[in-house]
């Protein structure tokens, strides 16, 4: 279980929402979500810190019955790596925090929305190794927790007083929704294409981490060309992110994944580890195990285990890592810096976690 739930459970909500600022409580639990597992973003260690602050004014409500669905999922940390991405980007240009913090907070909030949303439709129980929002509230209160949140990220994205980064996000808002739809449309239909995937995942996941490396560096006027590298390395990062995302399904511990092992497969997602495996079914065993996804008498274990023998984990690697070799690729030319390393680290970083 996440300590992080319980270290949050001593804060005052009530102290705070009168006073407006943080508990002594607050900060070290601020800085326990922000530092854990975030030596990659030390250039940015207090700027995210402050985003993280700034996250939980946004989420917080007077009302109880509002406050703690809408902080839960904060509660329970999370990589922070949208705005962690457009932190960094702007720290290639003309950097300002109060300038860029908007966008780096809006960026976290449809990501938040996006995964309450997620629990609902996937009925998950477990997210961060803690109950999701949907478990503990049921899915209607969820449901409206996430449009508020959602709505806050608009409220934002207007502070940011740029028609382009407003755009960029409706787009990809667009585009995500669109991506959601088509994963239910292709659930438990085994003949998905790798084309299909990709797709999927492209507007899914990538394509909202590549607007944050892109906008951070609108916000700071970072010159065109670097702009476009850095929207090149979002999104290839992104879907380095998301094959690696879908491969611990497989291979994680569940405690340290925080949710249980073979939870795609139970839900009918066919990704990429699959569908290479696949390729290699010979004999049809998986195949044949997959078809009883329809009636739900598939033995995901075997279904895991054949996933693995037919090498489709390893070869899903591969494809991860060429992703990554492109965003890094992506870099050449931006002049050599602390910011151009912590980038490059990162995406190495994105193939190696373990969740």
């Amino acid at each position: 279980m996440n300590m992080n739930y319980y270290i949050i459970k001593l804060l005052s909500r009530q102290k705070y929402l009168k006073e407006g600022f943080l508990t002594l409580e607050e900060e070290y639990l601020c800085e326990k979500i922000v530092m854990e597992d975030r030596k990659l973003f030390n250039l940015i260690k207090e700027d995210l810190m402050k985003v993280e602050r700034e996250l939980f004014n946004e989420v917080a409500e007077r009302e109880e019955y509002l406050n703690d669905p809408a902080l839960h999922l904060l509660r329970a940390g999370g990589k922070r790596l949208r705005p962690a991405f457009a932190l960094l980007s702007a720290k290639l240009g003309d950097y300002e925090f109060e300038k860029v913090k908007p966008l780096a907070v809006a960026l976290e909030l449809i990501h938040m929305a996006t995964l309450v949303h997620d629990d609902v439709v996937d009925n998950s129980f477990l997210r961060r190794g803690l109950p999701t929002v949907k478990a503990n509230w049921g899915n209607k209160i969820s449901v409206h927790i996430g449009d508020r949140i959602f709505a806050r990220s608009l409220i934002l994205i207007d502070a940011c007083k740029n028609s382009y980064v407003a755009k960029v996000l409706s787009d990809v808002s667009v585009k995500m929704s669109a991506g959601e739809i088509q994963q239910l449309n292709s659930a438990k239909r085994i003949s998905t294409s790798v084309k299909e995937y990709l797709l999927k995942i492209r507007r899914k996941t990538a394509l909202l981490l590549s607007a944050s490396c892109e906008l951070g560096g609108v916000m700071a006027n970072v010159p065109s060309r670097v702009v476009s590298a850095l929207k090149i390395y979002g999104l290839y990062v992104g879907m380095a992110f998301q094959i690696i995302d879908d491969i611990l399904d497989f291979t994680a511990d569940e405690k340290v994944l925080g949710k249980p092992v073979g939870s795609d497969l139970k839900q009918g997602l066919i990704t990429l580890p699959v569908l290479l495996a696949l390729k290699n079914d010979k004999n049809n065993k998986l195949w044949t195990e997959l078809l009883k996804l329809n009636n739900s008498t598939a033995n995901v274990e075997q279904i895991i285990s054949e996933v693995k023998a037919l090498g489709g984990i390893n070869e899903a690697y591969v494809w991860a890592k060429n992703y990554v070799d492109k965003a890094i690729k992506a870099f050449e030319f931006v002049p050599n810096s602390p910011v151009k390393d912590s980038f490059l680290e990162i995406a190495k970083f994105i193939v190696a976690r373990n969740y």
